[in-house]
């Protein structure tokens, strides 16, 4: 198989680059070469797709897949689609479950309304950014587009922060907010594993929207933090609290506490959405032990989360120290 990966330094890029080269495949990356590092072997083209002229590089080339993650201008998701149109018979656009229009109900499927969008849009919010290149996508590929939605992905290479606040955190040990209930269940995706059906799924010619992330409860909070403190190896001891007194604290879940929402919350549909039919297409997903013990492996080797390839940077995530000692301070004993 011959992959053109657009990016392919990134975060879900890098993943998806690592696991074509281990299957074998003839992968070409087209990216600015401004920011990370493709493995040996790999063949690489370089422009600038918001530049004018900036996808000249792509002229003449042929492949059976081409992998987007772009999460910008939906008209550059466009411009590179028309750009390889001749070029390749299958389009695969890493898209997100934030495309969903709110209010989003528990169990949302891919038929679910999405938010308004246009594919030749200049640079929006995430959601409209997202829903506006599987628009653009689609416009040009038809039924040849894949739309991947992924959920909340974790997993070696994140440059958000969740899982590695988490890791940092019970790294320093002490006494660590940990946000209940511990049974609380959380939905994510591997990188690996994401790469892993994407690949697959694009090789064979599949077409249409899928809720790409593991099953709601695939592990829960409980499982997620006592895995980060085991493989830490820390004498860090978690103090479940209950989402009341939390948010009554001002903390925002998904933020200031990573990956966390509770039931309840407007965006716990985040964490509960329908993804049968990525399981009926061969969605497999390694335990979070696994995700854990590897993202921990690779932080301490990196020493720091990386920035986000070709993209403005977000805001960090987790509480500061201070604030979670005093948080836990005014709790009852």
């Amino acid at each position: 198989m011959r992959l053109l990966m657009l990016g392919g330094t990134g975060f879900v890029g890098g993943a998806v680059v690592a696991e074509a080269v281990r299957r074998g495949w003839a992968v070409t990356v087209f990216n600015r070469g401004v920011s990370g590092e493709a493995p040996p072997g790999v063949h690489r083209l370089r422009g600038d797709r918001d530049a004018p002229g900036g996808l000249a590089a792509l002229a003449g080339g042929e492949w059976d897949l081409v992998v987007d993650t772009w999460d910008g201008a939906p008209r550059a998701v466009r411009d590179a689609a028309r750009a390889v149109a001749d070029a390749a018979p299958h389009y695969v656009y890493v898209s997100s479950g934030s495309v969903y229009a709110p209010p989003v109900g528990l169990g949302t499927g891919e038929e679910a309304r999405t938010v308004a969008a246009e594919p030749d849009a200049g640079d929006g919010d995430y959601a409209r950014n997202k829903a506006g290149g599987e628009r653009a996508a689609v416009a040009v590929f038809g039924d040849r587009a894949l739309l991947v939605r992924a959920g909340l992905i974790l997993g070696p290479g994140e440059d958000i922060g969740r899982l590695p606040w988490w890791l940092r955190r019970a790294a320093r040990g002490g006494e660590v907010l940990a946000p209940g209930p511990p049974d609380l269940p959380v939905q994510y995706v591997d990188v690996r594993d994401l790469a892993s059906w994407l690949l697959d799924r694009g090789a064979e010619g599949a077409g249409g929207a899928y809720n790409v992330v593991g099953r709601s409860g695939h592990t829960t909070m409980g499982g997620l933090l006592e895995a980060v403190v085991a493989v830490t190896g820390s004498a860090a001891a978690l103090r479940w609290v209950e989402p009341e007194p939390i948010l009554a604290a001002g903390v925002e879940p998904w933020n200031d506490l990573p990956i966390w929402i509770p039931r309840g919350h407007e965006y716990r549909w985040l964490q509960e959405r329908d993804v049968e039919r990525a399981y009926a297409a061969g969605l497999a997903c390694r335990p979070i032990t696994e995700t854990v013990a590897d993202t921990w492996r690779w932080l301490r080797e990196v020493g720091r989360v990386p920035a986000r390839a070709g993209r403005p940077a977000r805001v960090p995530v987790g509480l500061a120290p201070e604030r979670e000692a005093a948080l836990l301070a005014a709790l009852p004993a």
